[in-house]
């Protein structure tokens, strides 16, 4: 009962307060300046903490919702993964002049041999009808001096548990770009003492593009398998704004003949 008597009260005080304020805009044209001057103070008081409510309102509600895993699953899925980059805010949103090697977040760095970094960084909020991921990665990389610009990621532990050669690692990728450019992934396998490399292309001629990396053609040694990351390497950047919509990997067993 006292929830419900609170509520209306929230509701009455509310109506009162829009009528004031209507009033009060109603009459600014007329009102002497020093008491003008003193309702503008108010407004904008009360406007600060407004925006502030807003504008976390906007971020919170605004789809994907923040934290959702939803992806696209290859049949036989046993095991799936968006990285933090793309699934929840990051501490630090962005930054510019970007070094060498730049922790973005846990689990994803960026690298590159530049003399003079013009490399900028930015996680931004993906609000596209068709998106799933709540968040995306923009990398802006202007006059670029450097061999090569490559997006680390590493994989969790649940990645190299049970890793056999009959699997099969998917990685999905939306990326958007001012101008065409070479992307290869690298899946990186340390077993035991050595360190397993596969590569593959990413074909650019749609904005949704997939790789598999088939480990049949691997020489792990399964017993030993210690952990995984994956390079997305980025091939002349220069002058490009490249956008990296979500990234997801999955692993499913090759089907048996």
């Amino acid at each position: 009962m006292a929830g419900r008597f609170d509520a209306f009260l929230d509701r009455v005080l509310q109506r009162r307060v829009q009528r004031r304020w209507g009033a009060l805009a109603e009459r600014a044209t007329s009102l002497d300046l020093e008491t003008l001057s003193a309702v503008r103070g108010r407004a904008r008081s009360i406007r600060r903490q407004l925006d502030r409510v807003i504008h976390e309102a906007d971020h919170r509600l605004a789809l994907p919702v923040i934290g959702s895993n939803a992806m696209r699953r290859p049949l036989g899925t046993d095991w799936s993964w968006r990285p933090m980059l793309w699934r929840g805010p990051i501490p630090v949103p962005g930054f510019s002049s970007v070094p060498g090697r730049a922790l973005v977040c846990d689990g994803a760095t960026v690298f590159h041999d530049c003399r003079h970094s013009e490399l900028t960084v930015r996680q931004i909020r993906n609000t596209r009808q068709s998106d799933l991921a709540p968040f995306g990665f923009r990398m802006d990389v202007f006059r670029f001096d450097g061999s090569f610009l490559s997006l680390v990621m590493d994989l969790p532990p649940e990645a190299a548990a049970g890793l056999k050669l009959r699997h099969l690692i998917r990685l999905d990728v939306i990326v958007e770009m001012e101008k065409p450019l070479e992307i290869f992934a690298r899946l990186n396998i340390k077993h035991g003492p050595n360190v397993e490399q596969i590569v593959r292309e990413l074909p650019l001629g749609d904005e949704e593009v997939m790789v598999e990396f088939d480990l049949a053609y691997s020489k792990i040694n399964e017993k030993r398998v210690e952990r995984l990351w994956v390079d997305l390497i980025f091939e002349g950047p220069e002058m490009n704004q490249i956008i990296l919509r979500d990234v997801t990997f999955s692993r499913r067993p090759r089907a048996e003949l």
